[in-house]
């Protein structure tokens, strides 16, 4: 069942977000339902349909909320005391920063998208636009 996986995971990573998210995080689980996911099947389309330039503003919007929301997990990783959770944290820095390493591909993705979109020659190339 995914109950049982999502349980194994939290108690594996020690991940209390998971079980227990609190009120901000519950915000970026929705912003991932509503804005992320209707993106994914738009950006599929236009990078393996290649040659869509289209894609550019859509993905530097996706690719900087992804990150900014990322900085503010990775920061509770790193910084929040857990040990005022329902559900087990991460009680040294060891098991911090291999829950870090769990979340640090959703940054790091992203990231790679924006400086695609950004620095790309193909994505980056003013338009010229036609006198009349």
């Amino acid at each position: 069942k995914l109950t049982d996986l999502l349980q194994w995971y939290a108690a594996t990573f020690r991940d209390p977000m998971m079980l227990q998210p609190p009120e901000w995080f519950k915000a970026f689980i929705y912003c991932e339902a509503f804005l992320q996911m209707p993106f994914f099947p738009i950006a599929v389309y236009a990078f393996l349909k290649g040659g869509c330039k289209w894609i550019r503003t859509p993905a530097i919007i996706y690719s900087t909320h992804v990150a900014t929301t990322l900085f503010a997990i990775l920061a509770h990783i790193l910084f929040h005391d857990f040990s005022t959770s329902e559900h087990l944290g991460p009680r040294t820095q060891r098991e911090r920063l291999i829950l870090l390493s769990i979340y640090m591909p959703y940054l790091l993705i992203p990231l790679l998208i924006l400086f695609t979109m950004l620095y790309n020659p193909h994505y980056n190339h003013a338009e010229k636009r036609k006198r009349k």
